[in-house]
């Protein structure tokens, strides 16, 4: 079998998650391992109680594992201390949250720059720039100066992805990013999720909606903190195929 020549973005050797419950012990994960390549556009999917959240927070180091090895862009995160961790998170990873998350009496370029006021190297110019070039690049460059109650839940997962991408990460973790949007604005945000992955962004998308993985290029499905499959799609959908067979909304 041929080497594969892609860089490795993420790497889990074995990861192993346990949390004492009483006088229980919870085997949240029980040996994951996989590697994500860069360019991959990953959904990874289960149940409750699958294990899927754990993972997340494995991936997007807000907690280490039990026993095994990750490794985030080439560095070993288990070992790391917190505030190490805090570091690499904001340098390595960009998080695209279910509920935004974004400061309400803040507008969407403030919003944006947030990522950037960690790093001493980056000037309030710079900051500026890049926050506004992230922002137009989602489609919302007329709305550099609106805040939170002036958007529609569409608009303000666009800033959160242009808040994910302002630091350049080497990884997008997208945490149920369509699961508060209707069905045509759920479309849309995959639009450029798919934009972005042609783009040769890596993504990684924690849904428990199966029905995202028609539209990524990999596909790993989580089972009582098993990994039960790992496929690529041969068939990718596109999610500008289904937006424009979704009937006009003439409410509006």
């Amino acid at each position: 079998m041929a080497e594969d020549k892609r860089k490795v973005v993420i790497e889990l050797r074995d990861v192993k998650r346990d949390f004492i419950v009483g006088e229980e012990t919870v085997h949240a994960l029980r040996g994951v391992s996989f590697k994500i390549y860069e360019g991959e556009f990953v959904t990874i999917m289960g149940k409750s109680g699958s294990g899927k959240s754990t993972l997340l927070n494995q991936l997007g180091c807000l907690d280490t594992p039990t026993k095994g090895e990750y490794f985030l862009d080439g560095v070993p995160v288990r070992k790391m201390s917190k505030s190490q961790r805090a570091v690499l998170r904001n340098r390595k990873i960009g998080f695209i949250f279910q509920n935004y998350n974004l400061l309400p009496k803040t507008t969407s370029v403030e919003n944006v720059e947030l990522p950037l006021m960690y790093n001493t190297a980056i000037s309030a110019k710079e900051r500026h720039e890049r926050a506004v070039a992230a922002l137009k690049a989602v489609g919302l460059g007329d709305r550099l100066y609106h805040k939170s109650n002036q958007m529609s839940g569409g608009q303000m997962q666009r800033v959160a992805i242009a808040r994910a991408l302002v630091n350049d990460p080497a990884v997008i973790l997208a945490d149920e990013a369509t699961g508060n949007l209707d069905t045509r604005t759920s479309f849309e945000i995959l639009v450029l999720f798919q934009k972005l992955h042609a783009e040769g962004r890596t993504i990684i998308f924690v849904t428990h909606n199966p029905d995202i993985a028609n539209y990524s290029s990999r596909n790993i499905m989580l089972r009582d903190g098993h990994v039960i499959s790992d496929e690529t799609n041969n068939n990718i959908m596109s999610a500008a195929k289904g937006l424009a067979a979704l009937p006009i909304n003439t409410d509006e």
